[in-house]
């Protein structure tokens, strides 16, 4: 496979397609999540209208005043549910600050209680309402995406399906204001790896996401207008002894954009606290020695949280 583009990938393939797709789907994207760790894909369950109706909502909330939007950040929740403020957040190994602010939907089928409530936002309810429905429609994508890459893992097709379903997964909106003189040696979102086990990117439309190839090269990650971004979390490429890549990407601050916002949302796909990250047995060989200790969902979403400044 080229490593000079992001791969494009047809999920209906795999879930509607014939056995010849199914396999070729299968293959396609453990290839890319092999060797560049992206795929843009289609064929997804969310449409383009419910995608255009969060992003309004998304830019309604966001243009609030700031003490409207602060009385949403919640003390003691490690910026888990509702809004975090800007300059909060720091990749991990930077000194500077992202120049960001985003907002935190998280699980909503919570039988046990287990985790925070969704924040409600009284202002402008449609966010509320939309942020549910594309959360929905990005978790449905996420298990199917995770089952067609047990199958490339020759797993059980349902492997992810008992750690997945009501997981921590979490929907962000985010907002990059205008780059301001004294910014320009931040950036939006500085070079790092997602924690989760898959990341799935609305709105990728624009340049501003870059991807860091295996020989160092960055390149513009640029979906079309139907597509999501998916990549490999730390936690998916942690349980597989880096068979499959959590590549490092960021957001920069193009020269032409720098001046206006940007909007973009990504969904973080996370087990279960309880899931065990332990290397698959498979996974491990002469050739391919155990890379990492054996640690939990929920233990190595604290360290990583710690690392970011959001834990203390």
């Amino acid at each position: 496979m080229s490593l000079l583009q992001v791969p494009s990938v047809n999920l209906s393939h795999y879930t509607h397609g014939t056995e010849t797709q199914q396999h070729h789907f299968v293959s396609t994207i453990g290839e890319a999540f092999s060797t560049i760790g992206f795929v843009a894909l289609s064929g997804h369950y969310l449409d383009k209208q419910l995608s255009e109706n969060l992003y309004s909502a998304v830019k309604q909330f966001f243009a609030l005043p700031k003490e409207v939007k602060i009385k949403y950040e919640i003390q003691g929740l490690a910026g888990q549910r509702g809004y975090t403020s800007f300059g909060k957040e720091t990749a991990k190994g930077q000194k500077v600050a992202d120049l960001k602010e985003f907002w935190h939907f998280g699980q909503y089928y919570d039988p046990d209680s287990i985790y925070p409530p969704n924040i409600e936002v009284y202002e402008v309810p449609e966010f509320n309402l939309y942020g549910e429905l594309v959360y929905k429609a990005l978790e449905n994508t996420a298990l199917e995406l995770l089952r067609a890459l047990s199958e490339y893992l020759a797993l059980p097709k349902d492997y992810f399906d008992p750690f997945i379903t009501g997981g921590n997964s979490i929907l962000r909106p985010i907002h990059y204001p205008p780059v301001l003189e004294n910014q320009h040696k931040a950036v939006r979102a500085a070079a790092h790896g997602d924690i989760n086990l898959i990341t799935l990117l609305m709105g990728a439309h624009g340049k501003g996401l870059q991807v860091q190839r295996l020989d160092g090269e960055w390149i513009d990650a640029i979906a079309a207008p139907d597509e999501l971004m998916i990549n490999v979390g730390d936690m998916l490429s942690r349980h597989t002894n880096n068979r499959l890549k959590s590549t490092i990407h960021r957001v920069v601050n193009p020269e032409q954009s720098q001046n206006q916002s940007r909007y973009s949302i990504p969904f973080f796909m996370h087990p279960k606290m309880t899931m065990p990250l332990n290397v698959l047995e498979h996974c491990i060989s002469e050739e391919a020695p155990k890379l990492f200790e054996d640690i939990t969902a929920g233990a190595f979403l604290d360290e990583r949280l710690r690392e970011l400044g959001l834990l203390k």
